[in-house]
């Protein structure tokens, strides 16, 4: 029998929440009230979509992380779920009572009016949708589960407005279908109903929400035990009979993930060996959340070690806070081992591909800042606005990034100089549009209060210690080549 210490060593067993200052909050948000079982909030590198309150159809509003707001009508019931798309960061999906799904383009120049045309609407569910779920790595597919206890795939790459009917219906539950995960690639799904976990009987443990843990091929769920605890369970994805791991979590009644009614969030860690639960710590907080909303990793301040950001609902103030989780280093420069590669915003399958039988894992990127691609597509074509000109080779991307990789230069350094230059002029055209007297009027509009500017000023001074440190690096790498090239002249000159 072999004998575990009460505390494993972890990088992350430090790890705290910092929740945001007062002024970096969202507050004013009329947060639903809804007692549908969801997190209510999607959130991506460019924006925070939370459903709201409101009389009269339903609605969510859009709040770029620069808190100028665009609410979106055009449900004619609650909005019961919204869902960003991981490949394009204006694009979202929301479904509702009024059992249909829309999917919006959120415009890039900001609006002075709501939002109510949807690009597409698709219509197939009986009774109202309470789920959305884009497939991780091919493009254009959508997921959703209804009250009519059926799961529906959707195919977003045809030139309908309103499509009426899914490339497949999954029809095998019994019961309300409250989550839905994706594995790495896409090629499984798991759902939970409540009362089974997909082929699972086990009755000691009920679930509510289920999650794939990356490549460990697990499966995490979270519901209630026999004895009505919350509780958390952790599955072997080939063989759900019984689970590895159950731990108790407390006797709240609240749905674990997110933890409605509480204001609490525990850490723990997954391994591979038993017990396969590590509990952490805790961040603590008195204010009850509705949902929670997490952003992608591409989204975090990697200069700060966060390794989570969490933007937290809370009804009772009309507020949205942001919690991020930091581990604490000494050190300012890259920390790569607690940021493994992550899935990038690139699809790696068309959306006919996947719909062949086709899987292919995401494209992974490194968060090092001014890394590029590791697993790099190619990319396709742009298109001439005006006049229909000739498009640029897929050979030629192929054979840009097979010399970029020889000498070590950058794909689109090439590419610049063999691409027609109606491609350079349209680039230009098109990023002098987003810029007004030196700033980007989406990503960095000008501060209009003292708390802006100086929040402005502390992130340049931020991204000026970045660029320092990565200069003193490029001139060690410089002087290491440079003691190179002489030892090979000395060493030639022997000869």
């Amino acid at each position: 029998m072999s004998w575990h210490p009460q505390y494993r060593s972890s990088k992350f067993r430090h790890v705290f929440g910092k929740p945001a200052s007062k002024e970096n909050c969202y507050d004013s948000v009329p947060i639903t009230r809804s007692v549908h079982d969801n997190h209510f909030c999607a959130v991506n590198p460019h924006f925070i979509a939370v459903v709201t309150e409101c009389a009269g159809g339903g609605a969510f509003l859009v709040i770029p992380l620069h808190q100028v707001r665009v609410p979106v009508c055009g449900h004619r019931g609650n909005v019961l779920d919204v869902k960003w798309n991981p490949f394009n960061d204006f694009e979202i999906a929301s479904c509702s009572e009024d059992a249909t799904i829309k999917i919006w383009d959120i415009p890039k120049q900001l609006l002075a009016k709501n939002l109510t045309a949807c690009k597409k609407e698709l219509v197939g569910h009986a009774r109202r949708v309470g789920l959305v779920e884009w497939h991780p790595t091919a493009a254009s597919i959508l997921f959703s589960s209804g009250y009519d206890y059926k799961v529906m795939v959707w195919n977003l790459d045809t030139k309908e407005a309103v499509i009426m009917s899914p490339v497949k219906t999954i029809n095998c539950h019994q019961d309300v279908i409250l989550s839905m995960s994706f594995n790495t690639n896409g090629s499984l799904l798991a759902t939970a109903s409540g009362a089974v976990l997909q082929e699972a009987s086990y009755k000691g443990h009920r679930a509510n929400k289920v999650l794939f843990l990356g490549n460990l091929k697990k499966l995490l769920s979270t519901g209630t035990s026999r004895w009505n605890n919350r509780q958390m369970a952790l599955w072997d994805q080939d063989d759900l009979s019984v689970p590895l791991a159950e731990e108790d979590l407390d006797g709240s009644s609240a749905v674990p993930s997110p933890p409605q009614g509480d204001g609490n969030i525990r850490y723990y860690e997954v391994s591979t060996d038993k017990p396969h639960l590590n509990y952490l710590t805790e961040y603590r907080s008195y204010n009850p959340q509705k949902g929670i909303g997490v952003m992608p990793k591409r989204g975090l301040d990697v200069s700060s070690c966060e390794i989570f950001r969490f933007y937290k609902l809370i009804t009772t103030k009309s507020l949205i806070e942001p919690i991020s989780m930091i581990v604490p280093r000494r050190s300012e420069s890259y920390q790569e081992d607690i940021y493994p590669p992550t899935a990038g915003a690139q699809p790696s399958l068309t959306a006919q591909e996947w719909l062949s039988g086709m899987n292919k894992g995401p494209v992974l990127m490194s968060l090092r800042p001014g890394s590029e691609l590791l697993s790099p597509q190619p990319l396709p074509p742009e298109r001439p606005l005006s006049k229909p000109r000739p498009h640029t080779s897929p050979r030629l991307f192929n054979q840009t990034e097979k010399l970029a990789a020889e000498d070590g230069r950058r794909p689109l350094s090439l590419l610049e100089e063999r691409a027609p230059r109606w491609v350079a002029e349209h680039r230009l055209e098109e990023k002098k549009t987003w810029f007004t007297n030196g700033f980007d009027i989406f990503e960095c509009p000008p501060p209009k209060t003292e708390n802006e500017l100086l929040q402005m000023f502390y992130r340049q001074q931020d991204e000026i210690r970045r660029l320092r440190e990565l200069v003193t690096q490029r001139e060690v790498q410089a002087k290491q080549l440079e003691l190179e090239i002489k030892n090979l002249r000395m060493g030639s000159e022997r000869l």
